[in-house]
C-alpha cells in the first residue's frame, strides 16, 4: 500500500513510486528522485520538520511539506 515519504520511519528503505505534479516536482526529479529510486529516512528534526533522506549515497534534507508529493512503497 503505498504512503508518502514523510511517513516512513528511520532507516526504513521505501521505492519511489510517484510524484506529484506542481511547482516542487522539477526540483525533486533534478535531485534524481524518480520512480523506482530507493531512498530513506537517516534523520529527523526535534518536531519532524525537516527530515533528512539518503539517496544514491547523497543527504538530501526536505520539509514535511515537500516529502508528502512523494508516494512510496516498502522496498
Amino acid at each position: 500500500m503505498p504512503q508518502t515519504l514523510d511517513s516512513i520511519l528511520l532507516d526504513q528503505l521505501v521505492e519511489i513510486v510517484a510524484i506529484t505534479e506542481n511547482a516542487i516536482s522539477p526540483k525533486l526529479i533534478e535531485l534524481g528522485m524518480t520512480k523506482g529510486q530507493k531512498i530513506k529516512a537517516v534523520f529527523k528534526a526535534p518536531f519532524g520538520d525537516p527530515i533528512a533522506y539518503e539517496l544514491n549515497g547523497n543527504l538530501i534534507s526536505m520539509r514535511k511539506e515537500e516529502a508528502q508529493q512523494i508516494e512510496v512503497i516498502l522496498s
